[in-house]
């Protein structure tokens, strides 16, 4: 296993959702995205919550617009931690590309750094393919193995392949966002939500979002969750889990207590799904992410 000189300085942007706590205990530089409700701009984590963020979502009729954060940012947030730290490798992981080209701009934000005569860019960027905490799960993975002293390359390919191993779904509650959003019909939604159709979404290979059920009723989308689950961890049943839900802290309560009914859970975390990601699914819904113990 490759030891590295200096422990790597690990860099996320805010979607990863990784809870405060762990950001403290293991040193990691959030770079946080802006939203914006109409002319309204907002620091996500800074200048508004993720319960003012929900309530001003409920009572907007525009959905917020989310901007990525740009190649210049990165570059100035990379310069200011060489400066402080010479000679430390910087690992930066980022919200899929299948969602956001944030992860482009932190790459643009290497080779401009690279191209800068007399500065040497350690800059290692990662691809989660995938959002909210199941891209935080990789976050704290890299942190811990950094904390070890491992390589940004051993680093890398540790969190590449807890990515491919990861499972995860998201059980939402109303229709209303994703109607906004145009990922379905407005029709479709009337009759959705007459109907209490609760969707249920996941992330492909691609970390691109996409639909993989719908069921009536919250009772019968929660048991077709856990059977997702168990269709596909096969034999193995110790887990770790992470459940986000979106202002709905009884909803993530009850999965994991249903989840524990049927694996082993080693690591339990519990957090929000922020606004990127919020601003799509709206309030209510459950986010449940799975990975190897």
């Amino acid at each position: 296993m490759g030891i590295s000189l200096k422990q790597a300085i690990i860099v996320a942007d805010s979607t990863a959702d990784v809870p405060k706590a762990m950001v403290e205990e293991y040193g990691i530089h959030i770079v946080p995205m802006r939203l914006s409700f109409g002319e309204e701009s907002f620091v996500e984590g800074i200048d508004i919550t993720v319960e003012e963020f929900y309530d001003k979502l409920t009572k907007s009729k525009e959905l917020p617009t989310t901007s990525q954060t740009s190649p210049s940012q990165y570059v100035e947030v990379y310069r200011n931690l060489m400066q402080e730290h010479p000679g430390t490798p910087i690992v930066s992981l980022h919200i899929s590309s299948g969602m956001s080209g944030t992860y482009q701009s932190a790459l643009l934000a290497k080779s401009m750094l690279e191209e800068e005569e007399g500065v040497d860019a350690d800059i290692t960027v990662i691809d989660s393919l995938c959002a909210t905490y199941g891209f935080g799960l990789q976050v704290v993975l890299a942190a811990r193995m950094a904390k070890q002293g491992i390589s940004p390359g051993e680093i890398k390919a540790e969190v590449e392949r807890v990515g491919k191993e990861r499972r995860l779904y998201f059980l939402v509650d109303v229709l209303e966002y994703l109607q906004k959003g145009g990922r379905i019909r407005k029709s479709a939604a009337i009759v959705g939500s007459l109907l209490n159709i609760k969707p249920i979404l996941s992330v492909d290979q691609e970390g691109i979002i996409y639909p993989v059920d719908k069921v009536r009723g919250q009772k019968k989308a929660v048991s077709k969750v856990i059977e997702l689950f168990l269709n596909d961890l096969g034999d193995r049943k110790d887990v770790n889990i992470a459940v986000c839900d979106a202002v709905n802290p009884e909803g993530a309560e009850e999965m994991i207590r249903l989840m524990s009914e049927h694996f082993t859970l080693h690591e339990v975390v519990r957090t929000s799904i922020g606004a990127v990601v919020g601003t799509h699914v709206g309030p209510g819904t459950v986010a449940v992410f799975v990975w190897p113990a």
